[in-house]
């Protein structure tokens, strides 16, 4: 197995890990876990990262499929490389400060060029727009009060950044008026 995996690969293999699935199945646990909060993996993607991890050795096919709605979908499982490797790459994503580039602070670097008018609609936008990404990961964090903590802990995290971005941008339009 060569190369890093990506943040994508990373969360399919780990998924895999748990438990065997099919790529319906890892689409409904990427949904219904709020994934979407921070990972780009949309459902036209899990096919083609499933063969990615499966060319690599980090997966194989099961013995058996499972008949869904009268289709037959293939099962996925990690190989003992694919749990290997998903521990070393997980391990190292906890463990290591990367630096991210939010679309944000390159708008905020060209606060200038920006009506003040406009800056202050943008912002009361981006308010609107938290308090909604806040009611909805709180929601789906209170749908699911039975599970495992790691889980839990995704909600918390994306809660805690979003909650500390309402403060800061409170804060920032206090200083705007």
């Amino acid at each position: 197995m060569d190369g890093e995996l990506t943040p994508a690969e990373l969360t399919v293999l780990g998924l895999l890990v748990e438990k065997p699935r099919h790529g319906y199945e890892l689409e409904e646990v990427i949904a219904t876990r709020g994934m979407r909060e921070w990972t780009e993996i949309g459902f036209s993607s899990i096919y083609y990262l499933l063969g990615k991890l499966r060319d690599r050795g980090l997966i194989a096919a099961a013995d058996a499929s499972r008949a869904t709605g009268g289709t037959s979908r293939r099962v996925y499982e990690a190989t003992a490389a694919g749990r290997r490797a998903c521990a070393r790459a997980a391990e190292a994503a906890v463990a290591e400060l990367r630096p991210v580039y939010p679309p944000l602070l390159v708008g905020l670097a060209n606060e200038p060029a920006i009506p003040p008018d406009r800056l202050r609609d943008a912002l009361d936008r981006r308010a609107a727009a938290l308090a909604d990404r806040i009611a909805a990961v709180r929601a789906a964090r209170a749908a699911q009060p039975d599970a495992p903590r790691f889980v839990r802990a995704l909600f918390d995290h994306a809660l805690g950044q979003l909650t500390a971005e309402r403060r800061w941008l409170d804060d920032y339009r206090k200083g705007d008026r």
